[in-house]
């Protein structure tokens, strides 16, 4: 089964595919590409909403 997957989803076959990279560089083009700090990270939540907003958070280390 674990072979199955890896065929199925082997990144080679999506390497080159000009139809899957115009796709990417559609999506590239339409939203601001920027790497988020260490404080911005912070604040991604993967599950969810964090509790509380940024601008609540005491940043003095208190």
């Amino acid at each position: 089964m674990e072979g199955k997957l890896k065929a199925l989803f082997d990144y080679q076959k999506f390497e080159g595919n000009s139809t899957l990279q115009s796709v990417i560089d559609s999506v590239h083009s339409r939203y601001a590409v920027k790497e988020l700090s260490l404080d911005e990270m912070e604040w991604v939540a993967a599950a969810g909403i964090p509790e509380t907003k940024p601008e609540d958070k005491d940043h003095k280390g208190n």
